[in-house]
């Protein structure tokens, strides 16, 4: 952008639908987006106006811009303090700040055509430059669903929807780890009853927590992935089901207790909860016949493979549907704190090739999913160059980048060119990653 341009087309990320997945941060190839406790926010001097964030943001609360004089850009302090974006300046306010209206729109629209200009060139040379910079996994992320995916239907209930929430009855709440003081992960059922609320495998929905937070306001939305397929975890009703761990320590290993875990999963059957969503587009399955889906997770991670297994499953059982092969790699530190671990020993062999990796098992080295794909490198050479294969990952931001350069050595062990070959798989929408 012309540093003699008075104005600039401000990013911002509106607080009232951002619902903190922090994916804009995570694919931000410069490091312009940040966050606190409560928002997200962009740095003016930072953003390249790439638009790596916008197409993965499951609300569309990034895609929010505002023409502003350089030298009065929102700063990251105002940012992180709004409830709401601010209206929008009209030409006689910025007139009003130096120039004639004249003057202001000839200069917003050199500032339209600046930030256009920059995400042209910034898409053609990012793949350049993140190289550059290092090997960066969010890179190779798609950002479109599989071609054969369904139709996914998203933000029908939100703080910008007609109708704000949609209220569910909890119908089931059960444990799904062994007792233990700090894995204690909940399988939970949500009913919606009559009222329509269409969700496909690999989308999310928010939670709102009753209650005000620290500063007197409402609680924002907790997001979770769905664990349940389209027709309902239980088959035919109007029902979902999540996968919930207890928070009980921050990253940085901290006794704290997290908001919407916690209430999660003290809910009892009969409790209602305010829910916004669905959420989601990309990080969806393949519908065609023998498309086959390799899924590599971590925790809670779970969820969204849960729901591909048993969608599969219910197709495999009505036997209207040959698919192609299933592979799942799921991590944990002990089998005590892997949840589902025993249904997901009781599946068929021959439906589903699962690889458990422990990380503190005492007496035993430390295994990571990672490891296990790449003592599977056979397996997963044919499937990174089948068309009709997709990958996913979702789990701790931690594991993405391990799990991406995991890929990279089954290709490049074999002598082929990795940076094509993850180049095709975010272009067909086959490579999904979803960590938090």
């Amino acid at each position: 952008m012309s540093t003699e341009s008075p104005l600039i087309q401000q990013h911002l990320i509106d607080p009232e639908i951002c619902i903190r997945c922090n994916t804009c941060e995570a694919t931000c190839p410069v490091g312009a987006i940040t966050h606190d406790s409560r928002n997200y926010v962009v740095d003016a001097e930072k953003c390249n106006f790439c638009m790596a964030c916008v197409p993965p943001c499951p609300t569309g609360s990034i895609d929010n811009w505002r023409t502003m004089p350089r030298v009065k850009a929102y700063s990251i302090d105002e940012q992180l303090g709004w409830d709401e974006l601010p209206a929008a300046l009209s030409d006689e306010e910025l007139a009003a700040l130096g120039g004639s209206v004249a003057e202001v729109q000839a200069a917003a629209q050199e500032a339209q055509a600046a930030v256009q200009s920059a995400a042209v060139s910034s898409a053609a040379s990012v793949g350049a430059a993140v190289q550059g910079a290092g090997f960066n996994s969010a890179t190779y992320g798609a950002t479109v669903p599989p071609w054969s995916a369904a139709h996914a239907y998203t933000n029908l209930y939100g703080p910008k929807a007609a109708e704000k929430t949609i209220t569910a009855t909890v119908t089931g709440n059960v444990r799904v780890t062994e007792v233990g003081s700090d894995y204690d992960t909940h399988h939970i059922v949500l009913d919606f009853g009559s009222t329509p609320f269409p969700v496909l495998e690999g989308q999310s929905i928010g939670i709102i927590p009753p209650g005000l937070d620290e500063r007197g306001k409402p609680h924002h939305a907790r997001q979770y992935s769905i664990a349940s397929p389209r027709n309902g975890e239980r088959p035919g009703y109007n029902n979902l089901s999540l996968t919930i761990k207890r928070v009980l320590e921050d990253h940085d290993g901290k006794p704290v207790r997290g908001v919407g875990s916690n209430y999660m999963c003290d809910l009892k059957v009969g409790d209602k909860v305010e829910v916004i969503g669905p959420f989601g587009a990309s990080f969806l399955m393949p519908n065609h016949p023998k498309s086959s889906i390799v899924m590599i997770c971590t925790g809670t991670g779970s969820a969204p493979m849960r729901a591909m297994t048993e969608w599969r499953r219910r197709l495999r059982a009505s036997g209207k549907f040959e698919g192609g092969k299933l592979m799942l790699f799921f991590g944990a530190r002990t089998p005590q704190e892997l949840p589902y671990f025993g249904p997901l020993n009781k599946l068929p062999k021959d439906f589903i090739d699962i690889e458990f990796a422990f990380s503190r098992v005492p007496g035993q080295p430390k295994r990571y999913v990672q490891d296990a794909m790449r003592e599977r490198a056979a397996d997963l050479l044919p499937l990174l160059q089948d068309p009709n294969a997709y990958f996913y990952v979702c789990g701790l931001k931690s594991m993405e980048e391990g799990v991406v350069m995991a890929l990279r050595d089954v290709v490049q062990a074999a002598g082929l060119d990795w940076d094509a070959i993850g180049a095709e798989l975010k272009k067909q929408g086959r490579l999904h990653l979803e960590t938090y």
